[in-house]
């Protein structure tokens, strides 16, 4: 007697690997700076307003997320049938390779990135196109090599990632460096620029992601209210995108896939956007302090643009070293064996201890 077998994609596909939570430990006070969440909690009134909402949850929620849509599309200026909500931008994410991917055809993206990618495109039965980041060393440490990836383009690809800010590494792709690549790429094929983090970036030539989408037809922009809104428990992912694709999004997700009371948190953010710019400074100039504070130890770090920053390895014994001290003073790391890993910006507390193990653990 056999029990049926998924497809060998589907059964060859990683768990995806969550951030190491905190560990208590007798006197002394731990953090999680493992998974990119926001320190602070949500802002002022929108758990009152979630709370309220909880009391509802005995009936189905508008399957047509009807407010949320309406505030993102006042919030954005964009219209509504141009947007796609979804559980978490990893959602989108999945949905979009599986609406547009099958055997034999090729999804692209840089690596080391967003850990979802290549789980997505193994779930669609499709091949994942690696394309290496570039060096570790220098002033392109960890950024995008978009004309690798330009390269690596073929009759076979479908979707396209560009995940900026990109997560581990930090590195943002500017505006110019955008508008060169998708100049480079098939009108049939379909980029996806994942700014999960855009919220914290602060560089000259910043993506406008909006006007991004708007200005090409094979162009989505995945955004998110898990990171600088603070409700990653909440689990809610928004895209920007042409009608059409944004209308085969929204047939992709699962019914009734944003509760009740994450669309009431998403509404109440989006009318707090004063206090949410005020707490993403608090986060930047932290991460700044950070930044400085690491590279005056001796550390050569890429510019970090994300509410995270990144410590090149190259192998697996360090990027386990350096997560052993950190949890040893109480921080909970991501590592990302061999290359590096990644420490989220968390409390000011948690900050300076990292600043402290920089400057005491071995560089090489």
């Amino acid at each position: 007697m056999s029990t049926p077998q998924p497809r060998p994609s589907v059964a060859a596909m990683p768990a995806y690997v969550a951030g190491k939570p905190p560990v208590e430990r007798p006197g002394l006070v731990t953090y999680k700076l493992s998974s990119n969440e926001n320190p602070y909690p949500p802002l002022d009134g929108v758990v009152e307003v979630a709370a309220e909402a909880a009391g509802r949850v005995n009936r189905y929620p508008d399957a047509g997320n009807t407010e949320l849509y309406e505030a993102l599309a006042t919030a954005y200026k964009v219209p509504a049938e141009e947007l796609a909500l979804s559980t978490g931008a990893v959602a989108l994410i999945f949905q979009l390779v599986s609406a547009y991917c099958g055997p034999e055809d090729e999804v692209v993206f840089a690596w080391r990135s967003f850990e979802a990618y290549p789980i997505a495109v193994l779930a669609a039965g499709a091949t994942a196109v690696k394309v290496p980041l570039c060096s570790i060393d220098g002033p392109d440490a960890g950024h995008h090599d978009l004309d690798a990836m330009a390269a690596a383009i073929t009759e076979r690809t479908k979707v396209v990632f560009v995940c900026t800010p990109n997560n581990p590494t930090g590195t943002s792709v500017t505006q110019t460096e955008l508008d060169a690549f998708l100049a480079k790429v098939p009108e049939h094929v379909l980029v996806v620029v994942d700014e999960a983090y855009a919220e914290f970036v602060r560089m000259d030539d910043a993506i406008d992601g909006v006007a991004t989408y708007r200005a090409r037809a094979n162009v989505v922009v995945l955004r998110t209210f898990s990171k600088a809104y603070g409700l990653a428990g909440f689990r809610v992912g928004y895209a920007f995108a042409p009608a059409l694709i944004a209308a085969t999004l929204r047939a992709m997700a699962l019914p009734f896939g944003v509760n009740v009371v994450a669309q009431a948190a998403g509404v109440a953010s989006l009318e707090r956007q004063t206090e949410l710019l005020a707490r993403v400074d608090d986060v930047v100039a932290e991460r700044t302090r950070v930044v400085e504070g690491v590279r005056a130890a001796g550390w050569d770090i890429p510019d970090a643009q994300g509410n995270f920053v990144w410590f090149a390895f190259g192998s697996p014994e360090r990027c386990a070293a350096f997560a052993a001290a950190a949890d040893e003073v109480g921080l909970m790391i991501r590592p990302y064996p061999p290359e590096g890993v990644r420490v989220s910006i968390g409390e000011a507390e948690a900050n300076t201890r990292l600043i402290e193990l920089a400057g005491s653990f071995p560089r090489s």
